[in-house]
């Protein structure tokens, strides 16, 4: 069988860069193409990060395009310094890639993407869903092309994690989440009330940082950051694995133990902005809500087997 294609939108942070990883070290998949949104950092930082950190692992085939740098409603807000460090992969410093962005915008490259992968491409978004919601603007017919989405994003019976009610892919453009979720494709949505319940602790940064590789140096070098910021929500160096979960699932590395499916409303406005609710009307959304497999060994074990250029 020929390998599944797969498009790639990231705000690439801590978390994106472990998802990235983790994306490449698969065999049976082809990874065609890389998209960049501004959330843990701009999508021009983004952009840079990922090809970054690409050239570390030999894998300049890919291509990335910068993608929507503010949300469809006002300007973008701002980076997460204290979580993902300055430039977004906590203030380790990476040697520049020769490699610019494609000059095509993220949107166009998942239309391209769509349309040369149709009826087979998988969509892994683990950042703000603007550049879906403008990819559907661009093509109205991506619900079908597509085969299927996976979204990180949203905190339907949890508690967000930029306000009570939001978390933070979601909260950072809720209009796009709005059309996105509500577009009719099929999709698996993977929120907090998952990704909070694994973890990767100090014992894999060692191991990373042991490997001796490029890559996974670097990977042992950000998660510094990622552990003190998420010692604060566990109360020990330990931190949660949005973002991988979402490729691991959408790969078929790990499998869903619980999925509830039901419509999403995204709400728009008001104190509660931002907060994914589960309702009986709308497209039915897949939302995992538990895992069974270990998540952090089986991660640790596919970045830890990563070539470095």
């Amino acid at each position: 069988m020929s390998e599944l294609p797969v498009h790639f939108d990231c705000d690439t942070g801590i978390d994106d860069s472990l998802a990235l990883g983790h994306l490449v070290s698969c065999t049976g998949i082809e990874l065609v193409s890389i998209s960049t949104v501004s959330g843990n950092i701009d999508a021009a930082q983004a952009a840079r990060n990922t090809l970054d950190l690409l050239a570390v692992l030999g894998r300049d085939d890919i291509p990335v395009a910068v993608g929507e740098h503010h949300p469809l409603v006002g300007g973008y807000a701002g980076d997460a310094p204290h979580v993902h460090g300055g430039n977004g992969i906590g203030d380790i410093a990476l040697t520049r890639s020769a490699r610019e962005p494609e000059s095509m915008s993220g949107p166009e490259q998942i239309v391209e993407a769509a349309l040369t992968h149709a009826g087979r491409l998988h969509l892994v978004a683990v950042g703000p869903l603007t550049n879906l919601a403008k990819a559907l603007e661009l093509e109205p017919r991506l619900p079908e092309l597509l085969a299927h989405v996976t979204i990180m994003g949203g905190a339907v019976w949890v508690p967000g994690n930029i306000t009570d009610h939001a978390e933070a892919n979601i909260g950072n453009d809720p209009e796009a989440a709005a059309i996105v979720l509500g577009a009719g494709w099929p999709v698996t949505l993977v929120p907090l009330d998952v990704t909070l319940t694994h973890t990767l602790d100090v014992t894999a940064q060692d191991a990373l940082a042991a490997a001796g590789g490029g890559f996974q140096t670097a990977l042992a070098g950000m998660l510094d950051c990622y552990l003190g910021f998420h010692e604060t929500r566990y109360g020990r160096r330990v931190s949660a694995l949005h973002d991988p979960m979402a490729t691991m699932l959408a790969v078929g590395d790990i499998a869903a133990a619980t999925v509830r499916s039901t419509g999403i409303r995204v709400e728009t406005s008001g104190a509660e902005r931002g907060r994914t609710v589960a309702v009986e009307t709308g497209p039915v959304i897949d939302v995992v809500t538990a895992i069974d497999d270990a998540v952090g060994p089986l991660l640790l074990e596919r970045l830890l087997g990563l070539k470095n250029a």
